[in-house]
């Protein structure tokens, strides 16, 4: 038995504990093995909580001038306590399981969620909310996820203008060849009158000699018949004899 210094300190202890604490359950139990008790035990261990079989007498005392005052009303019959000053959607998901998987064994009688009484429905709803892991894990995935986009962006904007670069500079040759062959063909017609000017005089003094030569032909070409003339009476005078 308990002396009087002993449940004194097992007050304080308890009080000092809650005090600090975020939030805590109330539950109540019947018929449990030592095992099943210590597994109870260790899957709220587990979640970051503590737990104690109290008296109800001393868990009144031990609550008063808390938020978890207002659960004094279910501190009857056999009492337990299980509270954490973490995150309660843990502590929440693991009572409620284990409710739920030894109901023959294990009562829920109350909670106190951030200074809210709950019952065994809303906790059942606050057990399927993300635990804060996983809502700072997902926030950090959207993070990097929006990181990652703008990372990409900001690097798609050189490599792309890169590109439009290069491809200015690829068709700038072609676009400017055409204009280049223009003006040697526009250029052609001149040089070749130029050429014609030129060939011109040579063509003329080229055509002087050889009409030069051709006046004596044509000058002889008379002389012809007066030789013809001179042999005609040779050839008729035997035919007059």
């Amino acid at each position: 038995m308990k002396t009087k210094a002993t449940k004194q300190r097992d007050l304080e202890a308890l009080t000092e504990s809650l005090q600090s604490a975020k939030s805590a359950m109330v539950v109540s139990f019947a018929g449990i093995s030592v095992t099943k008790d210590q597994e109870f035990r260790n899957a709220l261990r587990t979640a970051g909580a503590k737990y104690q079989v109290v008296k109800n007498t001393l868990a009144r005392r031990a609550v008063k001038d808390t938020q978890f005052e207002q659960a004094s009303e279910s501190f009857k019959g056999v009492t337990a306590i299980a509270w954490t000053d973490g995150d309660p959607v843990v502590l929440s998901k693991a009572m409620s399981k284990f409710m739920k998987d030894n109901a023959e064994k294990y009562t829920f009688k109350t909670g106190v969620v951030d200074g809210k009484l709950i019952d065994v429905a809303q906790l059942t709803t606050i057990a399927s909310l993300p635990s804060k892991e996983e809502l700072i894990s997902k926030l950090l995935f959207v993070i990097n996820a929006q990181a990652q986009r703008i990372v990409t962006v900001i690097n798609a904007v050189p490599r792309d203008l890169a590109v439009v670069i290069k491809q200015i500079g690829d068709k700038a040759p072609a676009g400017q060849a055409p204009a280049a062959e223009a003006k040697p063909a526009e250029a052609a017609p001149a040089v070749e009158e130029a050429q014609a000017e030129d060939a011109a005089p040579v063509a003329a003094e080229e055509a002087a000699p050889a009409a030069a030569e051709e006046i004596p032909a044509t000058a002889t070409e008379p002389a012809a018949p007066a030789a013809e003339a001179e042999a005609a009476p040779a050839d008729e005078t035997p035919a007059a004899e």
